[in-house]
């Protein structure tokens, strides 16, 4: 007979087993603390948005708090545009965080612990060159050198430590490092720099230190000042936790919660590159228009290309947390955003590659208003008007002059019905002199009105397609996107540059029409063109010309597992 409780502990992640284990063992639930810590030097990405789906999930599970810390020990990177734009990136996804602090907070905390383990024999100042100290380290299968400066006496050191702190050297003159072991396999271990010389100003604490902390040091100590309960970081830090429960050691008071750093696998998506220096290159060469492009695979530029953060939290938790690295198909995101938009978004009709339509036996300046559904998945959507007139805008494609029977759209001769309104049959054509159809005559049966409950309403033909009424017909800019990268893996090759992969038709840019109700459509409101696509309003649009991003096509034939 199965177990329940054996079944539930089966369901949890490695995770949420290690946390049961610890609660198991005594741990207070109450002491239980979560943090996310970007370092604010560019935008957040897809590969973060699993980070923060782990660390706020189990924030919400546990009912426990979630620190947002900024990891800001490197002033020549950081801005404060990406410290805005990551605390945007993550309201919008839904998560509240407990408190937001910074590593910056805890600068002169850090000095001081720095200077207790010289007194303590177990760091001290190297006057060598980084690469002077790098080449000293060796490889993992041989025997580090031991610097000459590292047995010099602890005063000697705190005295250069505090000059270094005030100024004194020049950068790359000298740094402070930790004593460990310079045998040790784990590279971390031989005696890693703590603190380099930086003459930068940092944009919380302007010009006050001339001396930063290395992310290693500052990173495990600032989960030590905050009581971070489980510090929960991604595999390329596994080998650096041997270094993290070191430097804890140096700190550690015996009484308080000794966080505990464990590791996940990150997330690779296809035809998306997770670098923040790769991206940052984007953005700088102008192969894009920024951080928050369409296509981009930040969080800000999913969110303009019409993303749903239901659809991104879907994606992660079918994912899930793993202990293995893998490539995940974008189209498996796809699917998920594609699900969420079907059931949340206005159906609209909007025409991205028109030619006109004249309805000959139709009234000139006949109009009306035919009643239509915003959303058939949702009941309470609720339904509004169109307006239908003699002369209307189709999309290029809906029509052939002559087509075989597998076509079920409009040819000459042949019957379709336009979406809420009326069986039309078309009679003629015009073309210009490059033999292009410019504009399509037919002839309407004023019967078969949609929902007249008229014999002839109800008669069925083959195609439906969608319209525009050119009189009340709104200019819209519509931009379709594809994959910025022609390859699934486009850095996968350290040898080739990334940018040879970038796929020069990854924007179209298309102009069209579509029907009045989206005059007022706000930005990132989600739609569905019928039959075309799911699109959203983008920030460039203006009183004159609305722009709308294509989010994702309407159909796909992939099926996750």
């Amino acid at each position: 007979m199965n177990n329940p409780m054996e079944d539930e502990k089966k369901a949890l992640n490695f995770i949420e087993q290690i946390i049961e284990e610890d609660l198991a063992k005594g741990l207070p639930r109450e002491k239980l603390r979560f943090r996310f810590p970007p370092e604010p030097n560019g935008y957040l990405h897809i590969g973060h948005t699993k980070a923060i789906c782990i660390n706020f999930g189990l924030g919400e599970k546990y009912d426990a708090p979630v620190n947002l810390r900024f990891d800001d020990t490197n002033p020549e990177k950081e801005e404060q545009e990406f410290v805005d734009s990551i605390k945007k990136d993550i309201d919008w996804l839904g998560f509240t965080y407990d408190k937001e602090l910074y590593a910056s907070d805890y600068f002169d905390q850090l000095y001081q612990w720095a200077t207790q383990m010289i007194r303590d024999g177990k760091a001290y100042v190297d006057e060598q060159s980084s690469e002077e100290i790098t080449a000293q380290r060796k490889t993992p299968f041989e025997d580090g050198i031991e610097s000459p400066y590292r047995n010099r006496p602890a005063e000697e050191s705190l005295e250069l430590f505090e000059q270094m702190k005030n100024g004194a050297f020049e950068e790359g003159t000298m740094s402070l490092r930790a004593k460990i072991d310079m045998t040790s396999p784990n590279m971390n271990m031989r005696d890693p720099v703590m603190y380099r010389i930086l003459k930068r100003p940092h944009h919380r604490t302007g010009d006050k230190w001339k001396i930063y902390p290395m992310y290693d040091w500052a990173h495990g100590e600032s989960d030590y000042i905050e009581q971070i309960s489980h510090s929960l970081c991604s595999l390329e830090f596994e080998n650096h936790r041997p270094l993290y429960d070191w430097y804890l050691d140096q700190v550690y008071d015996g009484e308080s919660v000794r966080n505990k750093q464990r590791e996940f696998a990150r997330m690779n998506v296809s035809y998306m590159i997770t670098s923040k220096r790769k991206l940052q290159r984007l953005v700088e060469e102008k192969i894009v228009s920024g951080w928050d492009d369409a296509r981009m695979p930040t969080i800000s530029g999913m969110r303009r290309l019409g993303f749903t953060p239901t659809a991104i939290k879907n994606f992660i938790d079918r994912v899930g947390v793993a202990k293995r690295e893998n490539l995940i198909d974008i189209q498996l995101l796809e699917f998920f955003v594609r699900e969420d938009l079907n059931k949340i978004s206005t159906r609209v009709m909007a025409v991205v590659d028109p030619v006109k339509l004249i309805i000959t036996n139709y009234p000139e300046e006949g109009e009306e208003w035919l009643e239509t559904e915003n959303n058939p998945e949702n009941e309470n959507a609720g339904t509004r008007e169109v307006p239908f007139s003699r002369e209307l805008y189709i999309e290029r494609e809906d029509f052939k002059e002559e087509a075989n029977n597998k076509f079920f759209r409009l040819k000459l001769g042949g019957e379709v019905r336009l979406k809420s309104a009326y069986i039309i049959k078309a009679e003629s054509v015009d073309k210009d002199e490059n033999d292009e159809i410019t504009t399509i005559y037919a002839t309407y049966d004023p019967k078969s009105k949609s929902g007249s409950g008229t014999e002839e309403s109800l008669r069925k033909v083959k195609g439906t397609l969608h319209w525009v009424s050119a009189k009340h017909a709104l200019p819209v800019e519509v931009r379709i996107f594809d994959r910025l990268f022609t390859t699934p893996q486009p850095d996968a090759e350290k040898e080739t540059d990334f940018i040879q992969f970038v796929n020069p038709d990854s924007i179209k840019v298309v102009e069209g029409y579509a029907e009045p109700s989206l005059k007022n459509a706000e930005i990132g409101q989600p739609y569905q063109f019928q039959r075309i696509g799911y699109f959203t309003k983008d920030r460039d649009s203006t009183d004159e010309k609305l722009v709308f991003n294509r989010t994702v096509t309407l159909k796909d034939s992939y099926k996750p597992e």
